[in-house]
């Protein structure tokens, strides 16, 4: 994504596949409709990606709100993520009893 480019701690990010594509397809605006087939296309993009596990753990790293990483949704990457914090709740209280 454009963000990333100019960022160097960045390596992954030169490798990806939406650096040929408009920046504006990762980012829909609503949820339905006319949305809903641009997301396809935006996840379609990152499907074909050599570097979409990167790209999804950066996001969730540090936080990313909008727009499509990883091949994911802003909530879909918030339901992976409470997904995860959940696991390891639930992890720290079985290896504590």
């Amino acid at each position: 994504m454009a963000a990333e480019r100019g960022d160097d701690s960045l390596s992954w990010s030169g490798r990806a596949a939406c650096l040929r594509e408009d920046p504006d397809l990762f980012f829909p605006i609503g949820s339905s409709g006319p949305t809903l087939i641009q997301i396809d296309e935006a996840k379609a993009v990152c499907r074909r990606c050599p570097v979409v596990k990167q790209c999804l753990n950066w996001a969730v790293r540090v936080g990313q709100v909008e727009g499509i990483w990883g091949g994911m949704t802003e909530s879909e990457r918030r339901a992976m993520k409470r997904h995860r914090e959940a696991r390891q709740i639930e992890d720290t209280v079985t290896t504590a009893a």
